[in-house]
């Protein structure tokens, strides 16, 4: 078994990985955590973590699958980094209330909670990631680099 096919083993391994802490934050009862009223912090925080690994995992196993030992394009640097900006906007808006700046901040005694504007950006957020994905898998060049020859060199 070559490298590449141990780091596709690995990214379909932190993708497992990631898919079952974002279950977890999703649905605490599948651990058999108590779920409270609401959305929280602590749920939020493993939701954001689970799909960071996923998306983490996802690129793992493309790198290795399609694009061994080959240089990334352009698209494919804009659709990484189309995925981490995805995932920054989704922490900032998923902990927004948490970090002072969201609309439903939290009195004295109450813990603060996952407001449906703030559900729908974690979601879009969450998509903007995904299809940098799915940018970095579709617009990657798939043809073998040709190995560089010194004899091609031009020699001033």
């Amino acid at each position: 078994m070559d490298n590449s096919q141990k780091f596709a083993q690995l990214g379909i391994a932190v993708m497992l990985l990631g898919g079952v802490i974002a279950l977890i934050g999703l649905f605490p009862s599948v651990i058999g955590l108590e779920a409270s009223q609401g959305v929280g912090v602590l749920q939020v925080l493993t939701i954001l973590v689970g799909f960071s690994i996923l998306i983490g995992g996802a690129y793992i196993f493309v790198q290795a699958t399609y694009y061994p030992d080959k240089r990334h394009n352009l698209a494919q640097k804009i659709g990484v980094r189309l995925s981490m900006t995805g995932l920054v906007l989704a922490a900032a808006i998923g902990l927004a209330d948490v970090l002072g700046f969201g609309s439903n901040s939290p009195l004295i005694g109450q813990r603060p909670a996952l407001g449906p504007w703030q559900t729908a950006g974690l979601v879009s957020c969450f998509v903007i990631a995904s299809l940098g994905l799915l940018i970095f898998v579709l617009l990657g060049d798939s043809t073998p680099d040709e190995p560089h020859d010194p004899d091609d060199t031009i020699r001033l």
